[in-house]
């Protein structure tokens, strides 16, 4: 069985290679990425993880203790509010949509009801940090995990679009936790998902995954994938890169290095290329970087104990 921390590692890793050139062009990007960098876009020091991996650590914390839309939303609450589980004590990227989530959620809203429903609302807000839900497949059968993701995206995210691209990419996370050929794997994921959204309640969202759903993403010129904030773009980039790459490192420096939202891009990416990859793969100076390490592996050790019973 692979466990949570090549996932969450993976994850914050390429979260803090994006966050000194975050918001930068791909033409802006003079010399491409190659090692963990400081300072940039936010002023943080090299390794320094965003609200990418932040709340992806606030949902992992939160699930060790089972499921709960409330406790989840009440972390996103405490993560803004009390710095909790930020990288260096001090929140300083936020998404519009999440703020509005919070605040709402502060107001007295129940969680299901809080994120953004308009059109305008599917930023990459919730599939940044939907990973820790592709663990709980043990725990729960597909259909309900799907489900579960989808509620888990609206407590930020409630457009029907991002709830289904957290389902595509937490699909795609639990073949990779199952499979083995990348390729294989990917489309097992495509194949498992569809048999859900093959749904009529999701006839209207369909056609906006059709690049991800053909199955040959990965051929696709460089120069046709885009990393913006927008889900689909997001969730087309990160499997355009792991697709394209032989490598953990690989994969999240070619996220880094499309610029524009670089860390959410790479985080995406690096969630997928952990768990395919495994620790041992991920650059160990990489990982000596990252702020609040231990804490990181010491939070997977729970994760893993709660989803896995070891």
């Amino acid at each position: 069985m692979k466990k949570s921390e090549s996932g969450l590692l993976g994850l914050s890793i390429g979260d803090a290679l994006g966050v000194p050139v975050e918001f930068t062009s791909l033409d802006q990007i003079k010399s491409p990425v190659t090692s963990m960098l400081g300072y940039g876009t936010w002023d943080v020091p090299a390794g320094t993880f965003s609200d990418d991996s932040s709340l992806t650590f606030c949902l992992a914390e939160s699930l060790c203790k089972g499921f709960s839309l409330d406790d989840i939303a009440n972390s996103f609450y405490r993560w803004y509010h009390e710095n909790y589980w930020t990288a260096t004590g001090e929140v300083f990227d936020i998404g519009n949509t999440t703020f509005l989530a919070i605040a709402d959620f502060q107001r007295g809203v129940p969680p299901i009801q809080a994120g953004g429903k308009s059109e305008n609302s599917n930023g990459n807000g919730s599939l940044m940090r939907i990973l820790p839900m592709a663990y709980c497949f043990k725990k729960w059968a597909f259909p309900e995990l799907i489900s579960r993701t989808h509620q888990v995206s609206c407590i930020t995210h409630a457009h029907l679009r991002s709830q289904m691209a957290c389902g595509i990419y937490v699909s795609i996370a639990v073949s990779l936790l199952e499979g083995e050929k990348l390729q294989s794997t990917y489309e097992k994921g495509l194949e498992k998902i569809q048999t859900i959204y093959s749904a009529s309640e999701y006839a209207g969202e369909i056609s906006h995954f059709d690049r991800v759903f053909s199955g040959e993403i990965a051929k696709l010129p460089v120069d046709e994938i885009q990393s913006s904030g927008y889900v689909i773009h997001t969730l087309e980039a990160s499997l355009w890169c792991l697709l394209n790459s032989s490598s953990y490192a690989g994969s999240v420096l070619k996220a880094v290095n499309l610029g524009g939202d670089t860390d959410t891009t790479a985080a995406v990416t690096g969630g997928l290329a952990g768990i395919y990859y495994g620790i041992e793969n991920i650059p160990k100076e990489w990982i000596e970087q990252i702020a609040r390490k231990q804490d990181i592996v010491d939070l997977a050790k729970r994760f893993d104990a709660a989803v896995f019973g070891s």
